[in-house]
C-alpha cells in the first residue's frame, strides 16, 4: 500500500533531525498544501500511530496485498532462496515491523539485515524484538529518505546486497519515478565496477475495480482513520490547526491512470492556519495524500529491464493478483 521512508539519515541512537532538515520538511509540506491540488507525500502517514494503524489495515479482509504476498513467500521460499542465494546483505526498504523480512530469514539466511523506515521509534522496537529470534543475523537500523537517495553508510556491507521492497510500496511512485528509483538500486548493487546484488520486490497487479476500491476504503473505516491521522501529524510538524472532524476519507481506483488515489475531502468550507501562512479549502476540495499504481506483469518487467536488471524470476498467487520478483543487477 504505502511507502515507509523519511527525510533524514539517523544515527544508531535515532537522533532527531537538525534545524535545517526540519525547515526543509516544513517547506516541502507547505509547498504541497499551497498547490492548486493540495497534496502531501505518503511518507508522512508514518508517525507512531500511523504505523500501528497500517498494521491494523494489513489484518483487514478487504486488504489482500499483505496476506497474498505472505502466501507467495510461504509457498516459494525455497525457490526464492535458490534465486537470491544465501548469506546476502538484506536491505529492507520500509521495514515496518520487520515481519515480512523475518518470514524469509530461515530460507535466505542473511549475513546482515538492514532495516530502513520512517518511524524510528517503531523501527527500534521492532528490531529489538527481532534480534533474540535470529541472533545469528547482524542487524542495524537506518532512517533515511530512500525515495531521494540510496547512499548507505559504511556499516552496511557492500557484497551480495539484496534490496527487499515488499508490500507493493513501489506503487507510490509514478512510473517515471519508479524507473529512477530502480536505477538507483541497481547502482547500489555494484561493487568495484561489477554487479553483486539484486532486488526482491512485491508488486500489486491490475485487477477488478471493486476489489481495489474495497482494499483502500474498508467497511470498518481503518484506512479512513489512517488517512485522517495524517492531519494530526501535519499539526505537529507545522504547528497547524487541522481538525480531522472537518474531513472525510476517499479512496478509489482511477482506471485511466491505473492507480489508487487517496484523498482527504473537506466536509465544509474551512481555513487551515500555520505560522506564517494559511490555506482555504472549499467544501468538497481535497488534499491528495497517496497514489498507488497497479501494474501488469509485462509492464513491470519492462521497467526492470529498462532500469538495468536481468534474469527476473517471478512468482504469483493463483488469482494473479500479486507478483513477487527477484532480479539481478546487470
Amino acid at each position: 500500500m504505502l511507502t515507509h521512508d523519511t527525510a533524514r539519515l539517523s544515527t544508531d541512537e535515532f537522533s532527531e533531525p537538525g534545524d535545517q532538515a526540519a525547515d526543509d520538511l516544513r517547506s516541502e509540506l507547505i509547498a504541497g498544501l499551497l498547490c492548486r491540488q493540495a497534496h502531501t507525500s505518503p511518507k508522512y502517514f508514518y508517525d507512531a500511530l500511523g504505523s500501528k494503524l497500517f498494521e491494523a489495515i494489513c489484518e483487514l479482509s478487504e486488504y489482500y496485498p499483505t496476506r497474498t504476498e505472505a502466501a507467495i513467500f510461504d509457498a516459494h521460499a525455497d525457490d526464492i532462496a535458490k534465486s537470491v542465494g544465501r548469506g546476502c546483505t538484506m536491505i529492507d526498504l520500509g521495514a515496518g515491523n520487520c515481519e515480512k523480512a523475518a518470514q524469509l530469514f530461515p530460507a535466505l539466511r542473511p549475513a546482515q539485515y538492514v532495516a530502513v523506515d520512517i518511524s524510528l521509534d517503531f523501527l527500534r522496537s521492532a528490531v529489538k524484538q527481532l534480534r533474540p529470534r535470529f541472533p545469528q543475523v547482524a542487524m542495524t537500523e537506518l532512517g533515511m529518505d530512500f525515495s531521494e537517495s540510496l547512499e548507505l553508510p559504511q556499516r552496511v556491507k557492500r557484497d551480495k546486497r539484496l534490496f527487499f521492497y515488499p508490500g507493493s510500496s513501489i506503487g507510490n511512485f509514478t512510473p517515471e519515478q519508479t524507473l529512477q528509483f530502480l536505477q538507483r538500486i541497481r547502482r547500489q548493487c555494484h561493487v568495484s565496477g561489477r554487479a553483486d546484488g539484486g532486488l526482491l520486490i512485491g508488486v500489486d497487479l491490475v485487477k477488478d475495480k471493486a476489489v481495489l476500491d474495497a482494499a483502500y476504503d474498508d467497511a470498518l473505516g481503518v484506512t479512513a482513520s489512517f488517512n485522517l491521522n495524517l492531519l494530526l501529524h501535519l499539526n505537529r510538524m507545522l504547528n497547524a490547526d487541522f481538525n480531522p472532524r472537518q474531513w472525510q476519507h476517499r479512496g478509489f481506483f482511477n482506471g485511466a491512470q491505473s492507480r489508487i488515489e487517496m484523498h482527504l475531502v473537506a466536509r465544509e468550507a474551512l481555513t487551515v492556519n500555520w505560522p506564517g501562512g494559511q490555506r482555504h479549502f472549499a467544501q468538497g476540495e481535497s488534499i491528495h495524500t497517496e497514489n498507488s499504481y497497479k501494474y501488469t506483469q509485462a509492464r513491470f518487467l519492462a521497467l526492470l529491464a529498462e532500469a538495468g536488471f536481468r534474469k527476473p524470476r517471478v512468482w504469483t498467487d493463483p488469482k494473479n493478483w500479486f507478483l513477487v520478483c527477484h532480479a539481478r543487477a546487470a
